[in-house]
Formats: C-alpha cells, structure tokens, sequence
C-alpha cells in the first residue's frame, strides 16, 4: 500500500528540485558547482557513482515528441522512480508525470512548435535523489 506521508514528502522533495532546476538550468549546465551533490548527472553522478546506468532519464527526440524513460531502473514498492520532468533552456515548464510504484516509468512531452535548442529531462528516485539529462533539439 502507498503511504501518504511518503507521497507528500517525495512529492514536497520533488518540487523543491524542480523549482531550483527551473530558475537556474544553464548555470548548472554550464559546470557551475552550485547544484554538486543536489543534482546528478551521467557524467557527475556524486555519492550515487556506479547507479547512474539506471537513473540518468533517457532521452528520445522525434520530431516535437520528447520520451523520457528509465527502462533500466526497478519499480518496487522500496525503490521506485517518482516524476519525470521537462524543462526548457529558459527555464519554461513543459510538463511532469508523476508515478507509483507499479507504474513504467515513462513519460511523452510536446515541444512548442518549431522549438531547437537544449531541453532538461529530469527523473527523481525515491532512493537515489534528482537526476538530470541535458539534450538538444
């Protein structure tokens, strides 16, 4: 069964990533140590070295259609991928998807129209924090 505390506090943890991912996304981007041991990276992957082969949201770009997946990561009631997120170079929104436990975790995002440059996928773990993966488009 889901644990509402849990939900709130994951939920809570989630968006106070979110908010710090969106109102600084190229200074992280650009090697800043500002957001070190907050948000990791396939190439920074912190404390969590070795797990990032599982955790570094995969990023699939058709046309205006962004997928972002964990296919590699497991989804147990212990361990488990929150939300998916997207986010603009400018910091723009696009969209989030939050899941449970019994949920893949995958998520579909619609770029705006004619959109090119970098976007930030991001997918948070109940047991292995925010993880970040910068594509362009």
């Amino acid at each position: 069964m889901y644990d509402r505390r849990d939900f709130l506090k994951t939920t809570a943890a989630t968006a106070v990533s979110v908010m710090a991912l969106t109102s600084a996304p190229l200074a992280f981007a650009s090697g800043s140590t500002e957001y070190k041991n907050v948000i990791f990276t396939k190439d920074d992957p912190g404390k969590w070295a070795g797990k990032e082969g599982i955790h570094v949201p995969m990023v699939t770009v058709a046309e205006n259609k962004v997928t972002v997946a964990t296919t590699k990561h497991p989804m147990s009631e212990a361990h488990y991928i929150v939300r998916h997120t997207l986010v603009l170079a400018d910091g723009t929104y696009v969209g989030g998807e939050t899941f449970t436990h019994t949920d893949k975790a995958e998520s579909t995002y619609e770029l705006p129209a004619g959109y090119k440059g970098k976007i930030h996928a991001t997918s948070f773990c109940n047991l292995h924090d925010f993880w970040l993966t910068e594509t362009t488009v």
